[in-house]
């Protein structure tokens, strides 16, 4: 008995002290930190979503598109179909961009939470950071991307585009509306992860199985995709006025202030469908493939 005792107490082989046993949660997704599953979810996320994308530009930018009936289902069907233009560089960038914030933000709060940082600012810091980096590396692709979704449009990519800009308008009008994209997508995923961190922490834990897990993934997922789309359509609707009328921030949000009082609320069905869907896709997926790979 007394050799058993010893053995308990130093770890000798056969038998392991407690603090050393293996956890159930060894295998979760919030354990490792690792960019691949990150990256896969994005890209999923990023295919999925790109129809979505096109009839949310399209209806939030005041395009105007060819429909058979006047309504707006039936405008964001006609929204919905091909062509999909620029289909390769917009799901380039939403990949690496989600990947990064998404990645960067958990990977942020796990540094944050050794050093004891309190809990609601390791969950807020990293995404504010990131988010902000990403939409100015990412803005010229945005406001090419979304220019080239007018129907009327004549570009054949969008490099074109981007070619076309910065001979109208010189290479920094590439950068035109960052300040109101920092102000729609920074909030947005500030509030998804903060959302998905709190569920992450307080939904009840999964029974262990694999249908378990996906439940309590879905439901995370989903509750901070609307979360985070909610409170952005206004932001959306100014930056993409930036974009088509070259105008500043300060003058487009007087002019819509005039001419349209209620455009806070234009496209904003589409846009919770378009935003809300990738983000738990992401949340999703990565959850997902965290646990396989």
């Amino acid at each position: 008995a007394g050799a058993r005792d010893v053995s308990e107490e130093v770890g000798l082989p056969g038998r392991l002290p407690s603090p050393m046993r293996a956890s159930p949660m060894a295998t979760s997704p919030g354990s490792r930190k690792r960019p691949l599953p990150y990256f896969l979810a994005s890209s999923v996320a990023a295919v999925i979503n790109f129809p979505l994308w096109k009839a949310s530009a399209i209806g939030q930018s005041g395009f105007r598109v060819k429909a058979r009936g006047n309504g707006a289902l039936q405008l964001y069907i006609e929204a919905l179909k091909p062509p999909y233009k620029g289909v390769g560089v917009v799901v380039f960038g939403m990949t690496w961009a989600r990947a990064a914030i998404f990645f960067g933000s958990d990977w942020g709060r796990q540094r944050l939470k050794e050093t004891h940082v309190h809990d609601l600012l390791a969950s807020a810091v990293p995404p504010l950071i990131t988010s902000t980096f990403v939409q100015i590396c990412n803005q010229p692709i945005i406001r090419a991307s979304i220019t080239l979704q007018d129907p009327s449009a004549n570009h054949p990519s969008t490099w074109s585009v981007i070619r076309d800009i910065c001979r109208r308008h010189g290479v920094a009008a590439l950068w035109h509306g960052t300040s109101a994209g920092i102000m729609k997508t920074v909030p947005k995923y500030c509030c998804a992860i903060l959302t998905k961190d709190y569920l992450e922490d307080k939904l009840p834990p999964s029974d262990g199985t694999r249908q378990g897990d996906l439940q309590r993934s879905a439901v995370k997922a989903v509750i901070a995709g609307v979360a985070g789309a909610v409170i952005t359509n206004p932001f959306d609707v100014i930056r993409n006025e930036m974009f088509k009328t070259n105008q500043s921030l300060v003058a487009v949000v007087r002019r819509l202030g005039k001419e349209e009082p209620q455009f806070a609320t234009r496209g904003l069905t589409k846009n919770i469908v378009a935003v809300s869907i990738p983000v738990a896709c992401t949340i999703f997926f990565t959850d997902l493939f965290s646990r396989m790979l």
